[in-house]
């Protein structure tokens, strides 16, 4: 099958390394390696001359931007919008943007059972019409805890969604106990409240227990995921977090604020546990709270880490990701009906 995809500018760039971005490449490569021939594009213009009745996925990040160019094209294309964050959920004046991309597109796919659901409420698009492809997970070796579970990791781009000011007042609490906290991840995306981070990081005393070593990606966050105890999301809300399932991955527990799809990425093992902790998002006391006992209790965090390495064997590759995009281009084909 022939696909054409439009992807973000800057796809592969590590200095700005995200989720989102990562998904698109991972995708990309499950499709060739199953027989689809994908063009990809980085600017909007092919939209006006890839050939008619053509199959075009379009990132969500381009598309909630170019709803008129996307209506012009609708009845040429077929257009699949896929969604790895809704902008609208968070800011509501950007709602009326995001329901016109959708409403041009032959399908749309979602990156986690909560963000369809979320998308359904604020859009009310036709649900057949709505499909999830989660992210799939590269396979990794288990990580060598320490015995203490000192070493806490947080892997997100300092930027205010991604909740490090959350994180840094849970661990002003615990300047008693033993920890250090590496925060890895883009100092750009928001350079002002970096910035602000950085002041709160040093007002707390906490500089030389916290690091900001900027983005890590390929080997570089390999390694750093190998030398973490634990995995701490303190974002105010995911539509997935792929994070958590890298981490997992790795058999490292995690510490995750209860926030939209968050919980959907933590999953459990197969006898039911949590994989980690789940705690009311914007709160840095409840945080504390976790952390505190992860770090007191050497029993607690045996189980959680057995739970970890379980997960771990549940958790489906790209390749899963990709078959189920596949199914939805089916669908569009008419080669199979809906369910």
């Amino acid at each position: 099958m022939n696909l054409h995809f439009i992807v973000p500018e800057g796809v592969d760039d590590p200095a700005g390394p995200s989720g989102g971005n990562v998904y698109d490449r991972q995708v990309i490569r499950s499709l060739a390696a199953v027989g689809h021939r994908i063009q990809e594009h980085t600017t909007t213009d092919a939209l006006e001359y890839v050939p008619a009745n053509a199959t075009v996925l379009v990132d969500g990040l381009i598309a909630s931007a170019i709803p008129e160019l996307l209506a012009r094209q609708a009845k040429r294309l077929n257009l699949v919008i896929l969604v790895h964050m809704l902008f609208g959920d968070d800011d509501p004046s950007l709602r009326p943007a995001e329901a016109q991309a959708f409403r041009t597109a032959t399908a749309i796919v979602t990156t986690s059972e909560w963000s369809r659901a979320r998308l359904l409420e604020l859009y009310r698009p036709l649900a057949a019409r709505v499909f999830v492809a989660a992210p799939g997970v590269e396979p990794a070796s288990p990580t060598v805890p320490n015995p203490d579970g000192s070493r806490l990791l947080c892997v997100a781009a300092v930027a205010p969604h991604k909740g490090h000011d959350i994180l840094i007042d849970a661990l002003t609490l615990l300047e008693e106990l033993a920890w250090t906290c590496t925060c890895a991840g883009s100092l750009s995306r928001d350079p002002a409240f970096a910035a602000r981070i950085a002041l709160r990081t040093k007002e707390s005393g906490l500089e030389n227990r916290i690091a900001f070593p900027g983005p890590r990606v390929g080997a570089d966050l390999a390694a750093t995921y190998a030398s973490a105890d634990l995995l701490v999301v303190p974002s105010r809300g995911e539509t997935y977090g792929m994070v958590v399932t890298e981490a997992l991955a790795r058999g490292i527990p995690v510490v995750a604020s209860a926030a939209k799809g968050l919980p959907e990425a933590l999953g459990r093992a197969p006898d039911g546990r949590l994989p980690g902790i789940l705690v009311p998002p914007e709160d840095p006391a409840a945080l504390a709270i976790a952390l505190r006992r992860w770090l007191h209790d050497p029993q607690s965090r045996a189980r959680l880490h057995r739970s970890a390495l379980d997960r771990r064997a549940t958790l489906t590759g790209w390749d899963t990701t990709a078959k189920r995009l596949a199914e939805t281009f089916a669908v569009l084909l008419e080669e199979v009906p809906l369910d």
